[in-house]
């Protein structure tokens, strides 16, 4: 019984805790080897080519053991072909067996691709909650940054403010250049130095100016 007995696949994943290096013992790889040739028997059995090869075998023994040479026959016909008979019963006794181990290999491939296609699915759930996830956060971190109308907005207004400190800066310095400029236009007035008496406007030469009356002081 411990022929048949199961042991790790290949095909199988280890266990946790299990390191990856680790070799198998002899008993698995035993297993294993007769798992595959047993695989090998029965996917050589599931052919055609088997059917075939059974059917010419079978032809070929009742032809010989009926129109052969009687020395030469080993299988008698009067007896029902009784070695036939034996020989295809053996081969059905072990063939069942022998399928039934392959579909029992094939049946643990398919439970380990099972689960492994279970945690894959699961983990692509996760991924695509997660991603979900991002893409309402993302969305609602949209919704507050401001718009193209808003920015444009605040660009105009920003661009206005700035024209207009420009043009108030402007204006500023032509007045400052106006009131700088004032008091160098402007003509100066010098006060003369003496004042002109009379005597000397009516001493001057060519002059109609006659010189005053002594008044009273009576008067």
């Amino acid at each position: 019984m411990s022929l048949f007995k199961r042991g790790q696949s290949l095909d199988a994943p280890l266990a946790a805790g299990s390191r990856a290096g680790k070799a198998p013992r002899s008993g698995g790889s035993s297993n294993e080897r007769f798992g595959r040739w047993t695989e090998s028997i029965a996917r050589g059995m599931g052919t055609p080519w088997f059917l075939l090869l059974l059917t010419i075998f079978c032809i070929a023994w009742l032809a010989w053991n009926t129109y052969g040479p009687e020395p030469g026959r080993f299988d008698s016909a009067a007896l029902g072909f009784t070695a036939l008979t034996l020989i295809l019963s053996l081969q059905a006794s072990y063939a069942a067996p022998l399928l039934l181990l392959a579909q029992n290999r094939q049946d643990d491939r398919d439970r380990v691709q099972i689960e492994q296609d279970r945690q894959r699915a699961e983990r692509n759930l996760a991924d695509t909650e997660f991603l979900a996830r991002e893409v309402v956060a993302l969305r609602l971190a949209l919704k507050d940054l401001p718009d193209r109308e808003f920015v444009r907005a605040e660009l105009r207004a920003l661009l206005a403010d700035l024209e207009e400190d420009r043009r108030q800066g402007l204006a500023d310095e032509h007045a400052k250049d106006l009131a700088e400029a004032a008091p160098a236009t402007e003509p100066e007035f010098e006060p003369q130095s003496g004042s002109v008496s009379g005597s000397e406007l009516g001493s001057e030469p060519g002059s109609d100016a006659r010189p005053l009356p002594d008044r009273d002081p009576r008067d």
